[in-house]
């Protein structure tokens, strides 16, 4: 009878899910939390919840924590080739309750709820099959509603930008909730789910790089995963607590936490890649130069210096040529060495940036290739 009651409530709230993203999308924003909380609600009553009580919960949580470090280091240096965009600011009444706490709930009552559906029915036959179906359509099920599935080409697009990242998630997700608990799920996919909203500066890739990143990192993942499941118990509960991993994810965690606010500006220095030859032959298309913020100190600047400034929305870098006080005030000539006549306009302080200490050749030219392809 507790057989027939699973399978009757994945198929039937799967339907629904079908429902919702094909037709109605009556399930978007809050309403998702909401009916994952009527599903928990209905599932104790007719079966009742399990608590997560691996003892494999610690070391897990700890590889995890390892992978998500070593990750962010490579895709944090990657933006040196791909680009660096700044994220909305999330950090409103409305962008943290729609996204931020919206997310976080989510994720808690997905993970929760997948772990019951594959720990009460162990004993029913492709019950892993019939969960990550399940589980796939909740993640789909709004981006199906909105997305235009004209044509082959369409097909294609969705299922290789959205259907796959989905599906290697979930194979992830499932691994660690059958095997470990929900914890695991829950601490993973919370940064993966969040980071874009509280970091504010995230690497950029084009839709179909960063379609590929997102599908083979939780692949990566399960495959390590499943890898040390497959070890005895003492092998895989002893492993990780030597002094190497923890010192390994300290050193992870400094790197990540550099990268992060380098790339984001909030130190003095901030890496910038050139986007043309206006500066040839001293700094080249694709250069990335080392940008030294002058925190108003205009004072230093001196001809000949090469500075990064804002103009017409662009950050602009080329050399001073003169310099005029006025009242206090410093007004900029600058030109491009390439350039055959100086800059048309006067760089005033507001707009000054920084001045260039060094620069990287050619790291960032596949950001610029990328860029001229949009």
């Amino acid at each position: 009878m507790k057989k027939r009651k699973i399978l009757v409530f994945i198929f039937f709230f799967l339907f629904i899910l079908l429902i919702n993203g094909l037709f109605y999308n009556f399930l978007s924003g809050f309403k998702i939390n909401l009916f994952l909380g009527v599903l928990l609600v209905i599932f104790k009553i007719q079966n009742g919840l399990e608590k997560s009580k691996s003892r494999y919960i610690k070391t897990c949580i700890l590889n995890l924590i390892i992978y998500l470090l070593s990750f962010f280091i490579i895709y944090y240096l990657s933006g040196l080739i791909l680009g660096f965009v700044r994220t909305d600011n999330y950090f409103t009444l409305y962008g943290f309750t729609t996204f931020i706490i919206n997310t976080f709930i989510y994720i808690i009552l997905r993970e929760i709820l997948r772990y019951n559906l594959l720990t009460k029915g162990e004993n029913i036959n492709h019950i892993v099959i019939y969960t990550l179906i399940f589980f796939i359509i909740l993640d789909l099920t709004n981006t199906m509603y909105y997305y235009n599935f004209g044509g082959k080409y369409k097909m294609f697009l969705f299922f290789s930008l959205q259907v796959l990242p989905v599906i290697s998630n979930n194979i992830l997700a499932t691994l660690l909730s059958k095997r470990v608990g929900y914890k695991p799920s829950i601490l993973f996919f919370e940064v993966i789910g969040l980071y874009s909203y509280i970091i504010p500066i995230v690497p950029n890739p084009n839709k179909y790089v960063y379609s590929i990143i997102w599908f083979l990192f939780p692949i990566i993942v399960f495959y390590r995963e499943y890898q040390n499941f497959k070890k005895n118990d003492d092998e895989f509960l002893t492993q990780n607590y030597n002094k190497k991993p923890i010192f390994v994810m300290a050193i992870s965690f400094i790197i990540t936490l550099v990268l992060v606010y380098f790339t984001s500006g909030y130190f003095r220095y901030q890496a910038i890649v050139i986007a043309s030859n206006s500066m040839k032959p001293v700094i080249n298309k694709g250069d990335t130069v080392i940008i030294k913020k002058l925190d108003k100190n205009f004072e230093t600047l001196r001809k000949d210096d090469v500075i990064a400034f804002k103009y017409s929305g662009v950050l602009v870098v080329h050399r001073i040529v003169n310099i005029i006080k006025d009242r206090d005030k410093l007004y900029i000539y600058t030109k491009g060495d390439f350039n055959k006549a100086q800059d048309s306009f006067v760089v005033e302080e507001e707009m000054i940036y920084g001045v260039v200490e060094t620069k990287i050749p050619l790291i960032g030219y596949p950001t610029v290739w990328l860029n001229e392809l949009q």
